[in-house]
């Protein structure tokens, strides 16, 4: 029977299949505010009965910041481009989703045989944060539009947060909110440069910034 842990594990491993499979723009950005509300709701249910202040304040931040102001920030640049689909990604979207699955079950092969330094919460918890850290890796170097690759970028960290999360119960606090504190200054100031691009070029695509010349 799933726990409720499992099933945020399950939540995550969709969107990261849909996100690999869909080119409207909108839609991954929902997705990655699901995502992101799935995570605030991970460390209240790996902490339990023992849930203390610490838990109860990290997972506000983390829903305040990956499902509501991320999302928010990224609509509002997506607002100001004239484009709504990725049209011509690298790797088009049936490769795409034919890769998801196969990443998915390498994932889970992986993360049967890592060695842990402890005992995880859930046992999808290593694969599932790996397979999110490899399909933000894939939207990255796949996707043309500098707004996908920015959210590959924050599906990238949303797979180290899971892992870090359902692996260490006692995390360090003050270092994952250190790190959501650089992701909250990187999805600004990419979301600044991509206004930018998108104002003196009249496209988001960076495969067409190899045609610039000094």
């Amino acid at each position: 029977m799933y726990t409720l842990i499992d099933m945020v594990m399950i939540v995550l491993v969709l969107t990261n299949l849909i996100l690999l499979g869909t080119s409207r723009l909108r839609t991954c950005i929902e997705l990655i505010a699901i995502q992101g509300i799935a995570l605030g709701v991970l460390p209240l249910l790996v902490h339990g009965e023992s849930l203390g202040f610490e838990p109860i304040v990290f997972s506000a931040i983390i829903i305040t910041l990956k499902g509501v102001v991320f999302p928010w920030v990224l609509v509002r640049a997506l607002s100001q481009l004239n484009v709504r689909r990725e049209v011509e990604p690298f790797v088009g979207y049936g490769v795409s989703l034919i890769l998801g699955p196969l990443a998915l079950a390498s994932c889970l092969w992986i993360g049967s045989r890592l060695p842990l330094p402890g005992e995880t919460v859930s046992t999808m918890s290593v694969p599932v944060g790996l397979f999110t850290m490899m399909a933000g890796l894939f939207l990255i170097v796949s996707r043309k539009k500098a707004l996908t690759q920015v959210m590959g970028y924050l599906v990238l960290e949303n797979g180290i947060n899971a892992m870090g999360v359902a692996i260490a119960k006692e995390q360090p606090y003050l270092v994952e909110l250190g790190i959501l504190l650089d992701v909250f200054v990187a999805v600004f100031v990419m979301g600044i440069i991509i206004f930018h691009i998108n104002r003196e070029f009249d496209h988001i695509d960076t495969d067409q910034m190899s045609s610039l010349r000094s």
